[in-house]
């Protein structure tokens, strides 16, 4: 019986389980009142962490790993369009405002 395929979902789970929690830790930035404030770093990691787990579940636990080159590529493209997307209308939310 080949346990490659568990030990790896197993480590992949484990790392978007970091991921989840080192974003949790980061995200502890309170004002002097105890209350969350907004900062462009946090907003940066936190859209870079989801599109970094975006990439894993895609990778391993939708099978994408093993497919051809073309679905590969569009699903990199897929991750990066979202992410330029994301910062980019929030960082020109943060200049309008």
């Amino acid at each position: 019986m080949n346990t490659e395929p568990k030990r790896r979902a197993l480590i992949v789970w484990l790392l978007l389980v970091a991921i989840t929690l080192g974003y949790l830790a980061l995200d502890r930035s309170v004002d002097g009142q105890g209350a969350y404030r907004a900062s462009s770093v946090v907003t940066t990691v936190a859209i870079v962490a989801a599109l970094v787990k975006v990439r894993f579940i895609f990778r391993e636990f939708m099978q994408v790993r093993k497919a051809p080159v073309v679905l590969l590529a569009l699903t990199d493209l897929w991750v990066l369009v979202i992410g330029g997307t994301l910062l980019g209308s929030y960082f020109a939310g943060m200049a309008v405002h």
